[in-house]
């Protein structure tokens, strides 16, 4: 990967952390932001979690955009510029740069530093003719668009159901707000999780083997090392629940006892069986997600399901000006 081609963005101060999780911590009903799960232990985790069984939403992706690439690849044409938000370890986007037609660059946008460069460099290796310039950021804020990107040919792409994470208010405003930095032309692939038995959908996200749990433990763990915190691991449950009224599923923190955890020198206390909030993750039918993307400025023109009805893709156009 040419060193001229890496445009950064610093990954979220200390500070910020800190204030985020002071304030989450303040709050008559604790949560922490999820953004804070991947540092270089939490992507990996996430990485396992992928794999495992209960978690449908990776592998009927995967299936779903090799289906679908060729017809995806048709919509895009030639010469498009793919950015992709939480690019992670940047295996799903391989399935589009296999069939896009010329691709002109690749922009992986994602938070933690290390585990985006890594993967950067085995991409642009593995596609030597490919630009490739990773950008270290927090994708819900502004952030920059590599020098000389022709954005009127530009495809974002939101795998995984990430959006799902937004509350339904937050995703309209997300979206827009891509929309108008993306401009004119520019076109949206996203994936979307979709409403189902709620047996499904609690199994993958408390999984037999304990992964999640790990990757939901390990935000403390995080805590405990960079904010020279003293949480207690035993002291904490992972738990995952559907609320159908809302239709999400939400990870919590259950503190098992009561107990006073410090964090920088502040103490917070925790009743027994008070949680810290850590995850949304919002679940969706076609029709539903298709009228908050109009909301959010983004036409529909495609979408599809895979045959279970677990998952989908949506292909949008970004329709307002100015």
């Amino acid at each position: 990967m040419d060193g001229s081609m890496l445009t950064r963005m610093l990954a979220p101060e200390t500070e910020d952390f800190l204030s985020d999780v002071t304030e989450g911590l303040s709050a008559a009903r604790k949560s922490l932001p999820c953004k804070y799960f991947y540092d270089r232990i939490g992507s990996q985790l996430f990485d396992e979690i992928c794999t495992l069984e209960e978690y449908y939403p990776t592998r009927t992706e995967t299936a779903l955009l090799r289906d679908t690439a060729g017809e995806i690849a048709g919509l895009a044409g030639p010469g498009i510029s793919l950015v992709e938000l939480g690019s992670g370890s940047s295996v799903k986007v391989r399935i589009l740069l296999d069939a896009l037609e010329v691709p002109a660059m690749y922009v992986p946008v994602d938070i933690s530093q290390d585990h985006l460069i890594m993967a950067a460099a085995r991409l642009s290796s593995d596609y030597p003719g490919l630009a490739v310039a990773p950008v270290v950021a927090d994708y819900v804020r502004e952030f920059p668009l590599p020098p000389g990107i022709p954005t009127e040919r530009v495809l974002a792409f939101f795998p995984g159901s990430t959006i799902g994470n937004f509350r339904p208010a937050e995703a309209i405003g997300f979206l827009n707000q891509l929309g108008r930095r993306l401009g004119s032309g520019s076109r949206l692939l996203v994936g979307v999780d979709l409403r189902k038995d709620p047996e499904v959908l609690e199994a993958a996200y408390d999984d037999a083997r304990g992964v999640t749990a790990a990757f939901n433990l390990n935000l403390l763990v995080r805590i405990n090392r960079e904010l020279d915190g003293d949480f207690d691991l035993d002291g904490f449950a992972h738990r995952a629940r559907y609320d159908a009224a809302r239709g999400r599923i939400e990870m919590h923190l259950v503190s098992l006892a009561r107990q006073t955890v410090r964090v920088a020198g502040r103490a917070f206390l925790f009743e027994e069986g008070e949680s810290i909030h850590t995850e949304n993750s919002y679940k969706y039918s076609v029709p539903g997600f298709r009228r908050l993307a109009a909301r959010a400025g983004w036409g529909c023109d495609r979408s599809w399901t895979d045959p279970d009805r677990l998952f989908s893709l949506h292909w949008m156009v970004w329709t307002k000006r100015g």
